[in-house]
């Protein structure tokens, strides 16, 4: 069973501090720096485009899902057409093995480390993901714990 996106959404909604860093991109898409019109580019037109929040989001799915999800989401700041924010939901199965060998390991406690590293949080319905505040990714994991649901991906500024 997925977690609604609404509750993906509102765990990730909670992320706000700021650090002097670039965002991690995705598929070429920077939140932060890229535009609207960067997604649209390189993706075509989204399955659908809705508004939430005061913000528009293009989702791609079905049969305008990006090779290798079966969804994404591109939050953009309508005034600025910045994309803020990007959910992925990956299609195939990724282990938690993978995200740390691909992201970085658990952050040691004391001193934050110069290189990237996950603070373990929890979502209100006690689902576990990986932050990885310097690089502006919180990634979601499925019941088992051990399996990708989602990847969030903003600008380090709005991770906490």
């Amino acid at each position: 069973m997925r977690t609604p996106v609404i509750a993906v959404l509102f765990a990730v909604a909670a992320i706000a501090v700021s650090l002097p860093a670039s965002a991690k991109p995705w598929q070429g898409i920077e939140p932060g720096s890229s535009k609207k019109e960067d997604i649209v580019k390189k993706f075509g037109e989204p399955s659908r485009t809705m508004s939430q929040d005061g913000k528009e989001i293009l989702a791609y799915f079905a049969k305008e899902a990006i090779k290798g999800t079966t969804q994404a989401q591109f939050k953009v700041d309508p005034a600025t057409q910045q994309v803020e924010r990007i959910d992925v939901f990956p299609a195939p199965v990724i282990e938690k093995d993978t995200i740390e060998n691909s992201y970085g390991p658990a952050c040691p406690g004391g001193a934050a480390p110069s290189t990237p590293c996950y603070l373990r949080k929890l979502t209100d319905d006690f689902r576990t993901y990986f932050l990885y505040v310097k690089l502006g990714v919180a990634i979601f994991f499925n019941e088992d714990g051990k399996t990708v649901q989602s990847f969030v991906f903003t600008t380090p500024k709005a991770a906490k």
